[in-house]
């Protein structure tokens, strides 16, 4: 039996909006933008200061750009249509069975590439098998963020945090990933729990299996899925990310060029996003400047042990919330004692799984936001939060118990 009932309170895939109507998120990102230029006309923030900060985010900005080309254009060339149905059909119409085909496809993703890579490539999976089940996009998207985020603390490659404590106290990838074992799972158990409760069980039982899908032009289809494939071996082999998404993104868009120059707009460009990132590290950067260490050395102390760690995760959890995670850990990691081992990855358990509440919390989750804005899929900010802060505190005590209990 298939069923095409859907929930009230759910948003649904919808035509996206129009590119010139500014909403909530494009007046924080300016504001951040026009923020941090203001701390440079001020001189709070020094002009050599701000341009080494733009120097150094230049390839996060130059993989964003290229990346959700990349992502958008696949999308138009109908490859996340393909891969839906086909994870649809695994499911057979069962509701608890696509579940967990897309918590598994989820966290296995974000495990063995990384937390990005989920944000960019499968919302766009997810959100198209949410319409071709013809079930509720929001528990398939909120799957996606929450995933993206709290499955990355397994391997180093996980996430940008996992490389940068690796390399502090000297993990090789399976010693670190016997360190955060139980961290991972204590993070999957609460997050499938959460995921389950709020948003898939209300679900109706079953869901329609959609027919195989062909793609209205097979050479595009073709060209999207090889260029897709050669991003993830790109990231698998240690290509660098802004390399393997610019050659995918240049491929595609030659290929639309030649054969679809209709679907190409400047609206690709995903300009929010970038105006966001630049402006939240200048503004970051500012704070930095003017006492943030003095107060991320009050908040975490040098405890080394179970109280240390705590309050590590705590602050890490707090400061990413409020700010991002990576200067957060970046801004903790540098008042943690060396030898505090176990208290830095409390640290970074926190700036991992405790950025879920505000959506310039991670990067993976401003990804995500704009990926679902291009599908069509509307965001109601205010239930995000209630939602994500208490899978957000449940994920963090689960993980931090994890690890207190290897210890």
């Amino acid at each position: 039996m298939t069923t095409t009932r859907q929930r009230q309170d759910q948003p649904e895939l919808a035509p996206a909006p129009s590119r010139w109507r500014l909403e909530v998120m494009d007046w924080i990102a300016i504001g951040l933008l026009v923020g941090g230029g203001i701390a440079v006309a001020t001189g709070l923030l020094p002009y050599a200061d701000a341009k080494a900060t733009v120097s150094r985010i230049l390839p996060l900005l130059i993989f964003l750009g290229s990346v959700i080309i990349l992502a958008e254009l696949a999308a138009r060339a109908e490859l996340f249509d393909v891969i839906a149905v086909k994870v649809t059909a695994l499911g057979r119409g069962r509701n608890v069975a696509l579940f967990l085909l897309c918590f598994a496809f989820a966290a296995l993703n974000t495990i063995f590439l990384n937390l990005d890579t989920t944000a960019v490539l499968l919302t766009p999976v997810l959100l198209a098998t949410a319409r071709r089940a013809n079930t509720a996009a929001l528990p398939l998207a909120m799957t996606t963020v929450w995933l993206a985020n709290t499955a990355s603390l397994l391997l180093p490659v996980s996430n940008l945090t996992n490389l940068l404590a690796a390399d502090r106290i000297d993990l090789e990838p399976l010693d670190f990933a016997a360190k955060m074992a139980l961290p991972q799972l204590g993070a999957l158990l609460s997050i499938g729990l959460c995921l389950w409760l709020f948003y898939w069980r209300t679900n109706p039982p079953r869901y329609d299996v959609p027919a195989p899908h062909r793609p209205a032009d097979p050479r595009l289809f073709r060209i999207a899925a090889v260029c897709v494939a050669g991003f993830i071996i790109c990231i698998l082999t240690g290509v660098t990310i802004e390399i393997a998404s610019i050659a995918g993104a240049v491929v595609l868009l030659a290929a639309f060029l030649l054969w679809r120059r209709a679907d190409l707009s400047w609206s690709l460009l995903p300009w929010r996003l970038l105006v966001f990132v630049t402006g939240l590290f200048l503004v970051v950067d500012t704070i930095s400047r003017h006492g943030l260490s003095t107060v991320m050395s009050a908040l975490i102390g040098t405890n080394p042990d179970t109280e240390g760690v705590i309050r590590a995760a705590g602050v890490g959890a707090g400061s990413a919330n409020l700010l991002n995670n990576l200067p957060s850990y970046v801004a903790g990691e540098s008042v943690i004692p060396v030898a505090n081992h176990d208290q830095l990855i409390g640290l970074l358990i926190g700036t991992n799984v405790g950025p879920l509440i505000v959506p310039w919390a991670s990067l993976a989750t401003m990804i995500w936001a704009e990926r679902c804005r291009a599908a069509g899929l509307r965001i109601q900010w205010r239930p995000f939060i209630l939602a994500s802060t208490v899978a957000a505190v449940l994920t963090l005590v689960a993980s931090v118990g994890g690890l207190l209990l290897a210890h």
